[in-house]
């Protein structure tokens, strides 16, 4: 192995979905995943906690992205609004990694430990999400509310955008859920 590899994160990414779909995530361990990878352990725990966080790694991203769109909302807008506006930012953070989240979205739908991971990420982004709109002067439960809902409106819209047959880009997906989010709920 040489000293210095390029881009170390993306193949211990790659390494560790190969395996977590060949072996399964209980039977692959960090030295496995650095080997496929053809770096060390210690390179692998430069950039992860642990061989969970593989496949969480970009979560804080992603949430800085949907704080940031909710932050550079005009002023005046809606509460719906300015959360349609931070979900349609988020479609920007994925670019084109369908492929990598499908395989990624099988591993975690196998084993209770990644899925309740995912949870605790949405959670917290549900969270930030609230306080970024607290901090426009929402009022606290109408953030915690509006915040519920685009975490929700988010969760429908990856889904959807996973599907095999999908062609369209995130941001369309869900730009078309807040649509019928609306009409569920006319003049509300």
């Amino acid at each position: 192995m040489g000293r210095w590899e390029p881009d170390a994160v993306g193949r211990l990414r790659a390494a560790a979905l190969e395996l977590f779909v060949e072996r399964g995530y209980e039977q692959t361990t960090v030295a496995d995943i650095a080997e496929r990878a053809g770096l060390t352990a210690r390179t692998f725990f430069r950039h992860f906690p642990d061989k969970r966080e593989v496949l969480f790694q970009g979560a804080e991203g992603l949430e800085q992205t949907m704080v940031e769109a909710i932050r550079q909302a005009p002023g005046g807008a809606s509460a719906m609004n300015v959360v349609s506006a931070a979900v349609g930012a988020a479609g920007g953070y994925f670019g084109d990694i369908q492929v990598f989240a499908r395989r990624r979205r099988d591993v975690i739908a196998t084993h209770a430990e990644l899925r309740e991971r995912e949870l605790t990420k949405l959670a917290k982004l549900s969270a930030s999400l609230a306080d970024a709109l607290e901090q426009r002067g929402v009022e606290s439960v109408e953030a915690r509310l509006a915040a519920e809902i685009g975490v929700a409106v988010f969760r429908l819209a990856f889904e959807l955008w996973l599907a095999d047959d999908e062609h369209r880009r995130f941001d369309a997906i869900a730009t078309d859920l807040l649509r019928r989010l609306g009409r569920l709920a006319p003049g509300t």
